[in-house]
């Protein structure tokens, strides 16, 4: 006698309906997105460095300043018409990605790499390149090093939980040099470490050596080697699943980069909303809802260049040669003027 197979059918039918009753809740819990949670906490969570100068470092006083740290500023500026609506949250190289996928913070603006696994299977979305960067080596004057060439048996200090370890490693092994990793947990202890001649060798972005070298006992005495040994394009990061707040972070980067090719400045730009020149009016949302798409009000670049200014603004504050970094702006120079940076249309 055949057995029914009626209780199996069942059983099955009972485990897809719970299957299906638990995804749609869970789908439900999740229906809110990162924009509103921000507009109801009252404030963006963005993580940053514990101290990167010209990126993300606070004073004795606990103000914040940076690159970075204005991007941050930026994203509240065009949500909140409110640049202070943000609240920083210095983090380890180790630690920033827990944070992001925690939802503890709610972008990573640390002068993070985008690379293949981070964007992948970490489960983030890269928003967009605010700094094109390479990874670099500094060493003591008197070592009298011309190249990286000459770095043979050196021994070298990285900080964990960077894409400098493993840089190192490829460069020197494929040019078939040795030498000796002195590894440490935070970029603090690293340049500590340097200064106190711990090792031959400080290694990190080309532009946070730049950062290091002016909080050293002597920064005279240190020289920043003239190779490049890899590609760091550094930008501000998110969750994945979220398209929203994705288009958000990254058009707020476009959005500082087109003010700056159409000569919008933080000067200037209540005049320049009654400006007749059509890219300017979609710019500065004149006659056009253009940031309602991303859940915005229609006058949000205005906000942002207004509380913040734009790119070069921003990266002349920081970084430019009027600060202690005296970093020219080479591949991060706008596209018309020999430089990397590209914003697609705002229209």
């Amino acid at each position: 006698m055949r057995k029914s197979r009626a209780p199996a059918l069942v059983q099955l039918a009972l485990i897809s309906t719970t299957f299906l009753l638990t995804v749609g809740h869970g789908a439900l819990a999740q229906t809110t997105t990162t924009l509103e949670k921000v507009k109801a906490r009252g404030h963006i969570e963005c993580g940053v460095s514990q101290g990167v100068a010209g990126f993300s470092s606070p004073d004795s006083a606990g103000n914040w300043s940076g690159l970075d740290v204005d991007f941050c500023r930026a994203l509240a500026a065009a949500i909140f018409n409110d640049p202070t609506k943000v609240r920083m949250s210095p983090l380890s190289a180790t630690d920033r990605f827990t944070a992001l996928q925690s939802g503890l913070i709610d972008v990573l603006a640390r002068n993070t790499t985008w690379t293949l696994q981070r964007d992948t299977a970490l489960g983030f979305n890269f928003a967009a390149i605010t700094y094109f960067d390479g990874q670099g080596f500094m060493v003591k004057k008197s070592l009298n090093v011309k190249g990286v060439s000459e770095l043979t048996d050196a021994s070298i200090c990285i900080t964990a939980g960077t894409t400098h370890e493993q840089n190192v490693a490829d460069y020197f092994r494929a040019h078939k040099m040795k030498f000796e990793p002195v590894v440490f947990g935070t970029a603090d202890e690293t340049v500590k470490a340097y200064d106190g001649g711990r090792c031959d060798v400080l290694t990190a972005d080309a532009s946070g050596l730049s950062a290091y070298r002016v909080k050293l006992q002597n920064p005279a005495e240190q020289v920043i080697l003239p190779e490049i040994i890899s590609k760091e394009p550094l930008g501000p990061a998110v969750r994945q699943g979220d398209d929203q707040w994705l288009d958000i972070v990254k058009w707020t980067h476009f959005a500082m980069l087109t003010a700056e090719e159409l000569d919008v400045t933080k000067a200037n730009v209540d005049e320049m909303v009654r400006s007749d020149k059509p890219d300017v009016r979609r710019l500065l949302g004149i006659d056009n809802t253009l940031g309602q798409s991303l859940g915005l009000t229609a006058d949000w670049v205005a906000r942002i260049i207004r509380h913040v200014g734009n790119y070069g603004e921003v990266f002349d504050r920081n970084l430019g040669p009027s600060t202690p970094l005296r970093i020219a702006r080479g591949l991060n120079a706008q596209w018309t003027k020999g430089g990397l940076q590209y914003a697609p249309p705002i229209r």
